[in-house]
């Protein structure tokens, strides 16, 4: 080290050098919230509860006044990641079966729906499906605040720096991003929001997900514990998610990084192969688990000509039925229909299906 250097370094007063590390970390966070705020202008976040300095205390809002929190290893999470123009909880009716399947079928489970846009009720809006819902005990709505949420864990960091908000897919990779969170921070099953389940998650191994295809490992339905190799899978696909993080690529930040962390757990390539033996106790389902039906056969869900056909392939080993909303959610079907999803739904979500009105 030169010798001025040397002088310097010996005569740095502890005080000054305090000084200046607060400067450093003030100007760090004021650069977040500049972008933070320059993303606020040019996109959607302003349908996401802004941060208010990182209040540990408040990492979900209450919005049922029921006092919960999540328990660990047995809570299923739904996210609902779409903009909220006018605060008012939403749910489609596809959606609440979802939720209602999950709490139905699991009683001991808790079921958490968290909404990304700051909603709640109206004390006098009717909600037909909100109602019916509520009339379930384990199942608990929930604000979230993506920056507080973070807080403590790995990705809290990136969260702040911003980048999400330019994804060209942004609620798409928010709702990735809150899946590998909670199940970080919580863990427990991660359900898409257009699925129904079928059966009771006590029945099932902890630590697995499902083939969507021979190549690849969806995300739409994923199970860690939140303690031992489960945990380690979490915060193994925390750091994938930022480090391969692509706003313009759709499967890249959900399937994609489930897929390439288990390519490297389980040292194979093929999601057929990823068995526990192979995979240090975690499991990949067979694509009939979960993806019975896949996307390109959507509609057969809503053909009654092609109802027999649809039950026979999803109640034989099916554990969890999903119905490819990205390609579906514009089709409808009349409540009492005989078709497939009309059978699915009055069996396991009946409360919503019979407050939907006359389409499902």
């Amino acid at each position: 080290m030169p010798r001025c250097l040397k002088l310097l370094h010996r005569r740095q007063n502890p005080r000054k050098s305090s000084l200046i590390l607060a400067l450093i970390a003030f100007l760090l966070t004021l650069s977040a919230i500049v972008t933070l705020k320059h993303a606020f202008r040019n996109n959607k976040t302003k349908c996401f509860i802004l941060p208010d300095g990182l209040n540990t205390d408040l990492l979900l809002t209450d919005i049922m006044e029921d006092n919960k929190t999540p328990t660990y290893s047995q809570t299923i999470f739904f996210h609902e990641t779409s903009c909220s123009q006018d605060q008012i909880i939403k749910l489609n009716s596809r959606q609440a079966c979802a939720i209602e399947s999950a709490a139905k079928m699991n009683p001991k489970w808790d079921v958490f729906v968290l909404f990304a846009s700051p909603v709640g009720f109206l004390n006098k809006t009717s909600l037909p499906l909100i109602d019916a819902l509520k009339s379930y005990d384990n199942i608990h709505f929930r604000n979230v605040n993506l920056w507080n949420y973070a807080v403590g864990t790995p990705i809290a960091d990136w969260i702040r720096d911003g980048q999400i908000f330019y994804s060209s897919y942004m609620n798409s990779h928010v709702s990735d991003f809150l899946r590998y969170l909670s199940l970080y921070k919580w863990g427990g099953t991660y359900l898409d929001l257009d699925v129904i389940v079928k059966v009771n998650f006590d029945t099932v191994p902890s630590n697995y997900a499902g083939a969507e295809s021979e190549d690849f490992v969806a995300a739409g339905i994923i199970n860690l514990d939140y303690d031992g190799f489960g945990h380690e899978i979490a915060e193994m696909c925390l750091s994938d998610f930022q480090l391969n993080f692509n706003g313009d690529d759709w499967g890249n930040n959900g399937p994609g990084v489930i897929t390439r962390v288990l390519r490297k757990v389980c040292q194979t390539d093929r999601p057929l192969f990823m068995t526990r033996d192979r995979c240090r106790g975690f499991k990949v389902f067979p694509i009939n688990a979960f993806y019975a039906i896949g996307w390109k056969d959507w509609r057969h869900f809503f053909s009654e000509k092609k109802t027999k056909e649809v039950l026979e392939l999803v109640n034989n080993k099916s554990i969890v039925v999903h119905f490819w909303n990205k390609h579906s959610s514009k089709e409808r079907i009349r409540v009492g229909s005989t078709s497939a999803y009309g059978q699915l739904a009055d069996e396991y979500c009946p409360r919503v299906y019979r407050s939907s009105g006359d389409f499902f």
